[in-house]
């Protein structure tokens, strides 16, 4: 029995050493800046909030969480809110915030910001500041806000504080630095604040020369008296009376002029008023006009000239892409034409360079031989030109004057004859100036044979048509 009893008091003794330690560790402090939240089952509620003191976390039922309670501070610029009086003021301020340890509203926090980092925390008490900021100032004028801090900062921590107790924050402090308005309304609440100090300073300055003037009238009426009442006692009810009307005249004179002063302040006031809001209003309506005209403007010439840019644009794409075109086409005709004409050409050269082959071919690729052939075959049209260059010359009419010496010599009907015939090119030359020479059998007469011809056609003329001398000898 004795062997068995110890493994089961060990075992029983682990058990209850391990129910201490997870009871040491379950069971959980909370410290002063923070709050222990217990969810799970709680008993009543959907946690339960603890600050500044400690709880046992049940294992399975329950488990726990920290909300941390540093403060937040958010910078809110608040620009164009609507006051009461539709004017739009910036109102820039600084809002302290932080989770709150109120037993209600630690409830609220622990239902909406458990988990939630503190930049989440920030932005959603932010937006909450803004709403309930612009809310203050609408409900107020501008008046209120600037000179009466402590009401606009008391109803803002009580709008705000209220929309933040919903989600378990409370507000800290509030610090506004500035208020503006757009429109320059406090700035001229400032001057007018300033503009009534200056008079009643002035003022005050004025009563005080109005007090020492009184002084000294007194003192001279005082030593008027004495110096009337030591002179006659008889003139005392004449001075007396000169006294009281002096007396009356200045109080009269002295009360107009304050009336007078402080009538003219006031108005000047009053219209200083009037020339700055109806100066604010001016330049709101010329802006406005500005803005108008502007708009006008740009929809009357702005629109039609950017719409008529755009049309010669589009124009004028059209006729150079038309003009290109029409270049692109008469270039295309202008190569073809000179290609087919320089194919032409490259063909009847190509031919002729042929034909000139086999001809040299055909000479035995001599040269002058070559030339003569190609000069055979175009000697008829050579001979035909030779005889055409007087075939067609018109003779109306020839007189020969002829000497008859009998020298023998040539006579002139001979040196016409002569003379018309030379006129033809001859073929010798013909050739020679090609640098060719003409074969024997081609070639003309020798001078004595030309001369021997010659004295023949005269000797045939001689026995055709009688000799007259001295008489010319007409013949068609």
């Amino acid at each position: 029995m004795s062997v068995l009893a110890l493994p089961v008091f060990a075992f029983a003794a682990l058990f209850v050493f391990i129910i201490i330690i997870t009871f040491f560790k379950r069971y959980k402090r909370c410290p002063s800046d923070r709050i222990l939240v217990v969810y799970g089952k709680v008993g009543g509620g959907s946690a339960n909030c603890i600050h500044g003191g400690a709880s046992f976390i049940w294992p399975v039922f329950q488990d726990y969480e920290f909300l941390d309670l540093t403060p937040i501070s958010i910078e809110v610029m608040l620009t164009n809110a609507l006051s009461r009086q539709n004017i739009r003021v910036d109102v820039p301020s600084r809002f302290t915030v932080g989770i709150s340890t109120e037993p209600g509203v630690m409830n609220n926090a622990a239902e909406r910001l458990l988990g939630q980092s503190q930049e989440s925390i920030h932005d959603l008490a932010k937006d909450i500041i803004f709403g309930q900021l612009r809310l203050v100032v609408a409900t107020m004028d501008i008046e209120e806000i600037n000179s009466n801090r402590d009401k606009f900062l008391a109803n803002v921590a009580s709008n705000v504080g209220a929309e933040l107790k919903k989600i378990g924050l409370k507000l800290i402090n509030v610090n506004v630095t500035d208020i503006k308005d757009e429109s320059g309304y406090i700035e001229a609440l400032g001057k007018e604040a300033a503009a009534k100090a200056i008079n009643d300073a002035k003022q005050s300055v004025a009563e005080k020369d109005r007090d020492g003037a009184i002084g000294e009238a007194n003192a001279h009426q005082d030593q008027r008296v004495q110096v009337a009442d030591a002179n006659a006692r008889a003139v005392e009810g004449e001075n007396t009376a000169k006294i009281v009307v002096a007396k009356s005249d200045a109080l009269r004179i002295e009360k107009e002029a304050e009336a007078k002063r402080i009538s003219t302040a006031a108005e000047k006031v009053q219209t200083a008023k009037a020339l700055e809001e109806a100066y604010a209003a001016e330049q709101i309506a010329e802006k406005a006009r500005a803005t108008r005209d502007k708009a006008a403007q740009a929809a009357d010439i702005v629109v039609p000239a950017q719409i008529d840019k755009e049309r010669v644009e589009i124009a004028a794409e059209a006729e150079a892409e038309m003009i290109r075109r029409k270049a692109r086409g008469e270039a295309d005709a202008i190569l073809f034409r000179k290609q087919a004409e320089a194919q032409g050409i490259y063909e009847v050269l190509t031919k002729q360079a042929e034909g000139l082959k086999q001809i040299v071919n055909a000479a035995g690729n001599d040269s002058k031989d070559a030339v003569l052939l190609l000069v055979a075959d175009k000697l008829p049209e050579l001979v035909r030109l030779q005889a055409e260059a007087i075939k067609n010359i018109k003779i109306d009419k020839i007189t020969v004057w002829d000497g008859g010496n009998g020298t023998g010599e040539k006579t002139s009907t001979a040196n016409f004859i002569s003379g018309l015939y030379k006129s033809v090119p001859p073929l010798q030359e013909m050739f020679n100036m090609a640098g060719m020479d003409l074969p024997e059998y081609l070639k003309g007469k020798s001078q004595e044979q030309i001369q021997k011809a010659a004295a023949d056609i005269k000797q045939k003329e001689k026995q055709v048509v009688p000799k007259k001398p001295n008489k010319p000898k007409n013949g068609g």
